[in-house]
């Protein structure tokens, strides 16, 4: 049987049921890793032997009639940022070279207790502080599509294992589209969870052990099938350990089961960051199917006067001080010496500012952003969903040269500030909102097309509902399989 192209969900029911055993998928996609990934290096730790003894276990409780849970025997990967018991987990960083953790962040805990099966971990930038993925542990990882180009970051390695069907499902995380991104970059499903949903205790960065929440972060679900991304939700949406004796959570549910029920607003472009003409085609196309549909689609709505620069100054100085965070006094010195540069508007500078902040100012900053989600709420009132770009450029060529605001890319024949690759996704991440990245076909080249739908906190099962409805326009034969031999082109 084709195991990969089955959904995850699909796949445990299998086993469960007696129909394949959890042996045979496994060695499946083992198989498929072996022949796909050099070309690719997604996967950069590999446990087979480990993850058969766990199949083989799974098998003997399903002969016994024993559900182990939603993931029954499902061999799957995870972030090399999330630790995992007894697995290296260096962020890609030359300084946790050797760290081997001996507990495991609770996200994947949850994915493991309801029966999931680690058998690999997936390649990440260091500190995933890049939208790209590569460091100097474990090498470049390519885009399936493309080998010459980056699959995103910095949940790549994620992404580009999911696209070629070498994992079913996948824990990501995402400060400034990280999931989105790679999702958008490789042609498959992401969700950027409400700010809190999922617990992040045990990713790297911060450093390993911290127990306080990082600003802005989270941790969602990537596949290649809208149910795997639902279930997931299910099964790690929660309270973190202290909280769980005092609070549970219930998602609200998705009501409108049409899309001539909705009213969605779309921000198709802006001077701040303009899309590159390809992503404005494909938003425009997206629009066009949404309206022949009978969903009613504004193209000028926004909250309350809310502009793209104003949203992402904000979101990049939140962003900077998370960075700054864990960054050494000796770097924070040097950084100090750069906020008044002659250009304010370089990343740079802008980086500089944020990260050496005082607390005083973040206070501010913090109130701002309050205010900003008020505007949202207001706006969310009337309006289901907003529709806008991912990032505003495709899937570019591997560029490590400098620091990454110092790189520029080619957006409509024009040189850009390679960071602007944050502005789009930084909408829904300074304010906490769900936001997912759904892919609506590919250019002429073949690479992979995708749009954002972001709205409302706590809205997950309304974006996976509308993404469903949108999912049978644009890929009604359901995702597209990139080159078993992918090469540059």
């Amino acid at each position: 049987m084709e195991f990969h192209t089955l959904s995850s969900f699909a796949l445990a029911d299998g086993i469960k049921r007696r129909r394949f055993t959890a042996v045979a998928v496994l060695e499946h996609f083992l198989a498929r890793i072996e022949r796909l990934n050099p070309a690719l290096n997604a996967i950069i730790l590999l446990r087979p032997e480990a993850a058969q003894q766990q199949a083989q276990a799974a098998d003997e409780a399903a002969d016994r009639g024993e559900d182990l849970g939603a993931l029954h025997g499902v061999p799957m990967t995870i972030k090399e940022t999330f630790e995992i018991a007894g697995w290296p987990t260096t962020a890609g960083h030359s300084r946790y070279r050797d760290h081997i953790p001996d507990t495991t962040a609770p996200a994947v805990q949850r994915l493991l207790d309801a029966g999931a099966i680690i058998m690999g971990k997936t390649n990440v930038p260091e500190l995933a502080g890049d939208l790209q993925s590569y460091n100097d542990i474990y090498g470049t990882t390519n885009n399936p599509w493309n080998t010459a180009l980056t699959p995103g970051g910095s949940s790549g390695g994620a992404a580009a294992a999911l696209a070629a069907g070498l994992t079913p499902l996948e824990l990501g995380s995402d400060i400034g589209g990280s999931i989105r991104t790679p999702a958008a970059f490789c042609g498959i499903y992401g969700l950027k969870p409400t700010y809190g949903l999922v617990p992040t205790r045990g990713h790297i960065p911060g450093p390993p052990g911290s127990l306080a929440k990082r600003d802005i972060g989270v941790a969602g679900p990537m596949g290649r099938h809208l149910d795997d991304l639902e279930g997931a939700l299910d099964l790690l949406a929660g309270p973190d350990r202290q909280d769980a004796t005092a609070w549970q959570l219930t998602l609200p549910p998705a009501t409108k089961s049409q899309l001539s029920h909705y009213h969605i607003a779309a921000w198709l472009d802006d001077d701040r960051c303009q899309p590159d003409q390809p992503v404005r085609l494909a938003l425009e196309r997206v629009v066009d199917a949404l309206r022949g549909a009978g969903a009613r689609v504004d193209v000028s709505a926004r909250p309350d006067n809310l502009t793209l620069r104003e949203s992402d100054n904000l979101f990049y100085d939140l962003l900077a001080g998370v960075m700054g965070g864990g960054l050494p006094d000796t770097l924070l010195n040097k950084l100090s010496t750069q906020v008044d540069g002659a250009n304010p508007q370089d990343y740079r500078v802008r980086f500089a500012r944020g990260a050496t902040q005082s607390h005083a100012h973040w206070l501010q900053q913090d109130e701002q952003r309050a205010r900003l989600q008020a505007r949202w709420a207001h706006f969310f009132e009337t309006v289901d969903a907003l529709i806008c770009p991912v990032v505003h450029t495709l899937p570019f060529a591997h560029d490590q040269s400098g620091s990454a605001p110092s790189r520029t890319l080619l957006i409509n024949g024009q040189s850009e500030p390679y960071m602007d690759i944050t502005v789009w996704a930084g909408l829904a991440g300074v304010a906490g909102l769900p936001a997912l990245s759904i892919p609506v076909g590919q250019t002429p080249e073949g690479l992979p097309l995708a749009v954002q739908i972001v709205g409302p906190a706590y809205s997950e099962r309304r974006l996976l509902a509308l993404a469903r409805l949108l999912d049978q326009l644009m890929n009604p034969h359901g995702l597209p399989w990139p080159p078993e031999a992918p090469g540059q082109k």
